[in-house]
């Protein structure tokens, strides 16, 4: 499986993509969309949808993990991420691919084991991981490759589990309480 990780943004977009097959996990590339300053939204948030769309074509991700909305008190902030995190959205929706969300807490845990993690935690964990050595990585590319990590460990997680009720109950008849 190849998983493309985003960490949107309205002046850089980090993006990481990953293959995990086999419980086997590597890098096929990462980097950020960036922007001149000044340019304006509408441009910036197009050049996230054109850099992603290139980016699905050339390496036909089959799932997109996007980090979700943080909100901290700008507001304008908040809805320039929403924007960046929702084009971002609407470029793998374009090409098919299916779209799971995680909190950065989320990530934080699932790379490092603390959901407090520091950003330098998360990034030295990611380079460990994908057994990175001597490639310079942007912060946000760092957080996006742990966005991805942070999928791919939840669907080796969850790769056995029920699906819903009715397969649990299948699996665990003797757990069943008539």
């Amino acid at each position: 499986m190849i998983i493309l990780g985003i960490d949107p943004g309205s002046v850089r977009t980090g993006w990481g993509i990953i293959s995990s097959e086999k419980g086997k996990l590597k890098l096929l590339d990462a980097g950020a969309i960036t922007f001149k300053a000044g340019l304006p939204m509408s441009q910036r948030l197009h050049a996230i949808y054109t850099g992603l769309q290139k980016k699905i074509h050339e390496y036909r991700p089959d799932e997109l993990a996007i980090e979700t909305a943080f909100f901290g008190k700008n507001v304008q902030s908040a809805l320039k991420l929403g924007y960046a995190r929702g084009v971002a959205i609407v470029a793998a929706v374009n090409k098919g691919l299916a779209v799971y969300e995680y909190s950065p807490r989320e990530v934080k845990k699932s790379v490092t084991g603390n959901g407090a993690a520091a950003k330098e935690q998360v990034a030295f964990m990611v380079k460990t991981i994908l057994n990175i050595k001597n490639k310079p990585m942007t912060p946000d590319a760092a957080d996006a490759l742990g966005i991805a990590l942070c999928h791919s460990f939840r669907k080796t997680e969850t790769a056995g589990a029920p699906k819903n009720w009715s397969d649990f109950i299948k699996k665990n008849p003797g757990r069943v309480i008539e």
